[in-house]
């Protein structure tokens, strides 16, 4: 694949998720050649390495919309904290101003940058599909699992361990019939005694547990709220140590106004060479 280099990348964390984001508006990659791009900047040692790859493109009716690409190549509707980290490049780069919307997969995003200037609060897309417990064997003994879908389908599982056997149990969960064809991803969530949120998930796409993941934050305090554990606004400290604060309107079943808020971070800017994708 014949491409201009070097390439301007941005390399961002939000609450310890890693991504790399590129102003894509020119469209100078072609869409057929995006998903093995993501897999190969997205190589920890031997390129940027991230959780996800962030294309900024046009949009004729909103600020601007992205595309979303996991590690392992996979587009994804959506992502929280990718969202938050898309619009501070977007304000940076002059793109959008302090509020803005943006097209995703899972339908139109509001941001706004709040007090200093790496923290985002995004106003996530309405929840659906939310499943109540079912039981399902995992390591020969049975879970009792919560499902929802926040942008991309989430399943809850609660614990009272800091240290939930996350690789094994998510792998499991994750492509487990209940939730075929797609797969989910995996949150073990803690209740702390503050009422505050302990979250670890294992990621579909990356397939591993990550630093932290905004969907499954945001899943794991719908969940534990129907659940009569929390009231909004709900503090979730992530496996990086980061905290993110989930707000939302819970009215019997009705769950609205889903906000998610916390740091993006810029890393670092830099000049992707042709060498990074060998």
């Amino acid at each position: 694949m014949q491409l201009d280099f070097p390439i301007a990348i941005t390399k961002m964390s939000g609450a310890g998720n890693d991504f790399i984001v590129i102003d894509h508006r020119s469209g100078f990659i072609p869409e057929t050649y995006q998903p093995q791009f993501a897999q190969l900047t997205c190589r920890h040692s031997f390129s940027v390495g991230a959780d996800g790859l962030i294309l900024i493109e046009d949009s004729e009716t909103e600020d601007f919309s992205w595309r979303f690409y996991n590690k392992d190549g996979s587009i994804a509707e959506m992502c929280g904290n990718g969202a938050r980290c898309a619009a501070r490049y977007a304000w940076r780069k002059g793109i959008a101003g302090r509020r803005m919307r943006f097209a995703t997969l899972a339908g139109v995003i509001e941001a706004e940058l709040i007090g200093e200037q790496e923290h985002v609060r995004v106003t996530m897309t309405s929840p659906f599909d939310y499943q109540d417990s079912q039981l399902i064997s995992v390591d020969e003994s049975e879970k009792e699992v919560f499902s929802i879908n926040t942008g991309v389908p989430h399943a809850v599982v609660f614990v009272d361990s800091d240290n939930p056997p996350v690789e094994n149990w998510g792998r499991t969960l994750r492509y487990h019939e209940q939730f075929e064809p797609a797969g989910t991803n995996v949150n073990f969530v803690k209740i702390l005694d503050d009422e505050e949120l302990l979250v670890r998930t294992y990621e579909r796409g990356v397939e591993a547990e990550t630093m932290a993941c905004g969907t499954g934050v945001v899943a794991a305090a719908i969940v534990a709220a129907r659940q009569g554990l929390v009231e909004s606004p709900v503090d979730v400290t992530t496996t990086g140590g980061e905290q993110l604060v989930v707000h939302f309107e819970l009215q019997e079943n009705n769950i609205g106004d889903v906000h998610l808020q916390g740091a993006a971070r810029i890393i670092y800017e830099a000049e992707l060479s042709a060498e990074a994708l060998l």
